[in-house]
């Protein structure tokens, strides 16, 4: 297991209440490590880099589409993304050179899975990754 899928499962998933999580190169749009049975494929890496890519303002207003289903997105920033679809949701957090990916489902609180995430997201930026 490589150091940065250790620090997905240690960080995220540890938590209880993050149900999968992923860390996408963003230059090489390509997955770097998952957690296991996350499944992300190159539509889902090219939706999630565009969603970056695009003004905020848009993808805020547009939605996200990912792993098959349609989320509304409540906050979307030069380094945030967050988007829920019911008891559902994705938090995408970008580093200097990735796309940190976290889901949750019902019955896991969501505030738990942001704050996980954007600390991890932290990290990786002081780290310079």
């Amino acid at each position: 297991m490589s150091h940065l899928q250790s620090l997905l499962l240690d960080t995220l998933l540890g938590t209880k209440h993050v149900d999968s999580a992923a860390l996408i190169k963003i230059q090489e749009r390509s997955l770097c490590v998952a957690s296991p049975g996350f499944n992300v494929t190159p539509s889902d890496v090219r939706t999630l880099v565009n969603g970056f890519a695009k003004n905020p303002l848009q993808a805020r207003r547009e939605g996200l589409y990912f792993k098959g289903k349609d989320y509304r997105c409540v906050r979307a920033d030069e380094y945030s993304l967050y988007a829920k679809n019911e008891n559902t949701g994705v938090v995408v957090v970008k580093t200097h050179l990735y796309l940190l990916v976290a889901t949750y489902t019902e019955g896991m609180y969501p505030s738990i899975c942001v704050e996980a995430t954007e600390s991890l997201g932290d990290y990786l930026r002081k780290k310079g990754s």
